[in-house]
C-alpha cells in the first residue's frame, strides 16, 4: 500500500477573526497537500470551516437556536468551502471530492465498509477526499465531539500510518501556551500521563479543544497510527513534517502491535453500544492479560440492556470499570440463559474484541 495519511485542518486555521475564509492560508495548505500528492502520498483531508464560513454569508431574520443556526450556516458554508478547495486543487490539476459523514455512518459495519470503499476508490483514482461532518443533519447525539474525532475514525478506517492534526499552536504544552515558561511535549508514549497539563480552553470557531485532540491521538496511537499535533500556520508545515525535518510539534509514538481493521471499528464504537456484559475477576484478568482470549459465558455474571446478535456491547468488571468493547455472538436473552456455563460458544470472540488498556 502507498503511504497514506490523514490531514485534519481546524476552523481556527481556515478562518479569519471575522469568520471569513482565510484563502491565503487555505491556498498555502493546498499547495503543500498537492506537493505530497504528486510525490505519491495518498492524502485524505478532514476539513472544518463550513459553519464559520457560512455564518459570514448571511444575516438571519432573527435569533436562531443553536441547532438551527448550525444547520443553516453549515449548509451555506459547505458549498463555499468545497468550491474553494476545488478551485485551489484544480490549479494543480488535481481532482478533489466531498465526503460528508455522520456518526451513524460508523455505527454499523455495513455503512462503515461502504464509506471505506468510497474513499479507497477515490484514492485509487488519484482523487483527494475532503471529509467533513454533515453538520446539517448531525445534531445532538448524532454529532462527533468535533472533527478531531472524525479524523481519528477516518485514519483508523483507512489503515493510515500517520494522522496530522493542524491546530493554531505548536502542540501540547506542559502549561498555558501563552506562558513563556511553558514548553511543548515533543514525544508522547503510551505510558506517559500528561492529561493534567492540558489546557481545556477551546477556539472561538471550533467545538473541541486540546483535550479532545489528546484523547483522539492516544487512541489512534494505540491502534498503530502515528499522530502529530502541529501548528497549521507555520510555513511549509506539512512538507517539513513528512520529510522528517525538525519541527516543534507533539508526536504520539504508535504502538508496534496495532490492531485489525475490525477491532479499529469496534474501538471507536463505544457510543453505539446496546448493552453491558459484566464479568468476574477471573475473566477480567484473562481479558487484560497478554494473550488474545475470547469472552466465554463461564466468566459472565450479569447481562444488562437489550441487544441482538452482532450488536456492540460494553464489558464491565465487578468494580463497574469498562475493560473492553466487542461484537456479541448472542442476543441478550440467549446470553442470559448461558451465564456462568461451561462448554458454550464464546459470547465475544477475540477477533471482535477490543480491550481498553
Amino acid at each position: 500500500m502507498k503511504r497514506r495519511i490523514v490531514v485534519k485542518i481546524g476552523s481556527q486555521i481556515l478562518t479569519r477573526k471575522d469568520g471569513t475564509l482565510d484563502v491565503t492560508r487555505m491556498s498555502a495548505l493546498v499547495d503543500q497537500i498537492a506537493e505530497l500528492h504528486k510525490s505519491g502520498i495518498e492524502v485524505v483531508l478532514v476539513s472544518s470551516g463550513a459553519v464559520a464560513s457560512g455564518k459570514s454569508e448571511i444575516k438571519t431574520k432573527g435569533k436562531l437556536d443553536t441547532i438551527s443556526a448550525r444547520q443553516l450556516y453549515s449548509s451555506i458554508g459547505q458549498v463555499k468551502l468545497i468550491n474553494r478547495y476545488s478551485d485551489l486543487f484544480r490549479q494543480h490539476s488535481i481532482v478533489c471530492g466531498q465526503i460528508l459523514a455522520t456518526k451513524e455512518d460508523f455505527a454499523t459495519r455495513r455503512h462503515y465498509l461502504n464509506q471505506r470503499n468510497c474513499m479507497n476508490v477515490m484514492l485509487e483514482n488519484k482523487v483527494i477526499p475532503i471529509v467533513n461532518e454533515n453538520d446539517a443533519i448531525s445534531v445532538n447525539e448524532l454529532m462527533f465531539t468535533d472533527n478531531d474525532e472524525l479524523s481519528g475514525l477516518v485514519a483508523a478506517m483507512l489503515s493510515c500510518k500517520k494522522l496530522i492534526i493542524l491546530s493554531n499552536i505548536d502542540g501540547i504544552y506542559n502549561g498555558n501556551p501563552s506562558d513563556p515558561q511553558s514548553f511543548v511535549f515533543r514525544e508522547i508514549h503510551a505510558a506517559d500521563d500528561i492529561e493534567s497539563c492540558i489546557q481545556s480552553s477551546k477556539s472561538a470557531t471550533g467545538r473541541g479543544g486540546m483535550t479532545t485532540k489528546y484523547n483522539i491521538a492516544r487512541k489512534a496511537a494505540e491502534e498503530g497510527i502515528e499522530v502529530i499535533i502541529a501548528n497549521g500556520r507555520k510555513e511549509n508545515i506539512l512538507v517539513d513534517l513528512i520529510n522528517g525535518r525538525d519541527v516543534v510539534a507533539t508526536h504520539f509514538v504508535p504502538s508496534e502491535k496495532g490492531v485489525t481493521s475490525v477491532k479499529k471499528w469496534i474501538a471507536h464504537s463505544e457510543d453505539f453500544t446496546k448493552g453491558e456484559i459484566y464479568v468476574n475477576e477471573g475473566a477480567r484478568d484473562a481479558l487484560l492479560g497478554d494473550r488474545a482470549v475470547s469472552l466465554l459465558p463461564v466468566g459472565v455474571t450479569k447481562i444488562a440492556g437489550k441487544f441482538e446478535i452482532d450488536d456492540i456491547v460494553r464489558i464491565i468488571d465487578e468494580e463497574g470499570q469498562l475493560i473492553g468493547i466487542g461484537r456479541t455472538s448472542y442476543n441478550s436473552e440467549k446470553a442470559k440463559e448461558i451465564i456462568g456455563k461451561n462448554n458454550k460458544k464464546a459470547i465475544i470472540h477475540y477477533d471482535y474484541l477490543y480491550i481498553e488498556k
